[in-house]
This record gives C-alpha cells, sequence and structure tokens, in this order.
C-alpha cells in the first residue's frame, strides 16, 4: 500500500512491517545522537526499542527500513509520526548546509539523523534522570525505573518494559523511587511527577505557547533547567528552534564558531540569530559531528 507517499509492505506471518525506500535515515546516526535513551544495539546491528505500549526491532538495510513485531495499523498511528517521516529532511540539510562548510560537513557526517517524536511525559523524566549523568548510567536508571512501574511486554525472547504513566511514580515515596538508582535525582523525579499530575504545571499548554514561554513552563519543575527544558521540548517534537546547551555543544561552538570561550547565553543567542527556526536540528547535527570526531574532548 501507498502511505503519505511511501510505498508500505506488511509480511504478516514474520510481523513485519517493511518502508521502502525510506529517505534521509540510518539507525545508528537516529538512535545514537544523544537524543532517546530506550533504543538498544543488537549484535546483527538492529535496534530494539520500546514506544508506547509497543516493542520492536528496526533493521535498515541502505533502502528499506523494517519494523519488526508491527502491523500497518502500528505503523499509520504511531511509527509515522514518531519517526518524524511527514518531514523532508533532505530540505533541511540542503539549508543547513550552505550556511558554512563546519554545517555541511556536520550533515554529511550525521546525514541519516531523524529527530524523534517522543513521548513528552518520558522526555521530562528521561532529561531530569540525564543531568550530570553519562549515557549508559541514564539508560541503565530509566530502565531500572521501567523494570518497577512499567508493563512488560514480550518481544521475541526479549522481555521488554512500558516506560511508567505517572500515576505508578506519584503513588509512590521516594525511598522507593531510589531503587532504580537515580540518587539526588529521585527527589526530583518524585516531585516533577507530583507537580504534572496535579496540573500545578500543565505541559498540555506547550505546544499552544511560544518557545520562550514553553521553557518558562518546564523551568518550574524540579530538576528542569535550560538545557534539561531544551532537550524536553526538541526530542518530543513540541519545539524545533531551541538549541540545548550543555558543556559539550558549548565546547564544540566555541572551538568551531567563537574561537574563543563563550557563556551558554552568548552560545544560545548565536544559535537563534543564525539558525533560526532550524536551530534544533543544526545542535543534533553539530552534537554528533563533533562528538563522534572527537572535536572536543
Amino acid at each position: 500500500m501507498d502511505y503519505k507517499g511511501y510505498e508500505i509492505r506488511e509480511n504478516k506471518s514474520d510481523g513485519i512491517v517493511i518502508i521502502k525506500n525510506i529517505r534521509d535515515f540510518n539507525p545508528t546516526h537516529t538512535f545514537e545522537c544523544g537524543q532517546c535513551f530506550r533504543w538498544i544495539r543488537e549484535s546483527d546491528g538492529s535496534y530494539t526499542g520500546v514506544v508506547r505500549d509497543l516493542a520492536v526491532n528496526v533493521t535498515f538495510d541502505g533502502k528499506d527500513m523494517l519494523i519488526g513485531n508491527c502491523t500497518i495499523d502500528d505503523f499509520i498511528n504511531v511509527w509515522y509520526q514518531y519517526f518524524d517521516l511527514e518531514r523532508d529532511y533532505s530540505e533541511i540539510k540542503k539549508e543547513l548546509s550552505k550556511k558554512d562548510d563546519i554545517m555541511r560537513k556536520a550533515v554529511e557526517f550525521g546525514s541519516g539523523i531523524r529527530i524523534l517524536r517522543q513521548d513528552l511525559w518520558e522526555m521530562i523524566i528521561s532529561f531530569i534522570i540525564s543531568a550530570n549523568n553519562r549515557i549508559p548510567m541514564i539508560m541503565k536508571i530509566i530502565n531500572n525505573l521501567s523494570e518497577m512501574y512499567g508493563n512488560k511486554i514480550i518481544l521475541g525472547d526479549k522481555i521488554c518494559y512500558t516506560f511508567p504513566d505517572i500515576n505508578k511514580i506519584t503513588n509512590e515515596n521516594i525511598d522507593n523511587i531510589r531503587i532504580c538508582k537515580a540518587g539526588f535525582r529521585c527527589k526530583y523525579i518524585f516531585n516533577a511527577s507530583m507537580m504534572v499530575k496535579n496540573k500545578e504545571i500543565d505541559i498540555d499548554k506547550l505546544n499552544n505557547v511560544d518557545t520562550d514561554e514553553a521553557r518558562r513552563i518546564l523551568r518550574k519543575l524540579p530538576g528542569v533547567g535550560p538545557k534539561v527544558a531544551d532537550c524536553v521540548l526538541l526530542y518530543s517534537g513540541v519545539k524545533y528552534d531551541v538549541f540545548p546547551a550543555d558543556i559539550w555543544i558549548k565546547r564544540a561552538v566555541e572551538k568551531l564558531y567563537f574561537h574563543h570561550p563563550a557563556s551558554i547565553n552568548e552560545i544560545q543567542k548565536f544559535a537563534k540569530n543564525y539558525f533560526g527556526d532550524l536551530a534544533g536540528f543544526a545542535q543534533l547535527y553539530l552534537f554528533y559531528y563533533a562528538r563522534e570526531n572527537k572535536i572536543v574532548d
């Protein structure tokens, strides 16, 4: 069948959906560029991940994307949006590559990055956990939290778990949550969850306000600073004109563009003026390029 310009085939006997001739996608670029924490690389190069209440395995052969444990309805209702397949990334890469040779190289290096449209609630808790933390530990903590409070899903010989809904966390106490090994972040996880549940912070409003107001709303949550707020907005697909700036992207921009030390505010102002509405895409290409090529220590 054809769905919004994509040729889709379903192998019902194997539970696989094939998206033919998918453009601007590479699973390593997309899943290992720092935007997500629940996709695990398998020994065969495929990736296993959990989104909402679905556990799937994704393979890419250079031309077609194969999603295992998937149906056509799943693709239409979940994966088309999740992989941001309605967006023309070739046009984004073309526009960013015009900026300068640095961006051209970054775009070429991470040409298969697509910004995933992840669950907003999951992104809030995940990036609270990410603060001052390493990616392997972030993934471990999120997995622990999901095993403790999520629902079990069987995927072949694997046991996966959904990300816990807000009630599962707010019905617990901080001492029990500490078992997930998030350390000082446990109180942030619990208190932020309570604030969202009680509508002290209405996260449903984020899509309907401008970027600065969305940041302001999120920063009312404990454990959410400027960088975490921008990550949440970008990696949930709420806002694309943000430029998450941690120490790593700060060093990369200083080295590649400024050639001198700069404050986070200076970098944010530069990104807003230079990249405009494409700032979020530029950030991810630059971050992946700088990290993988060891441009910054």
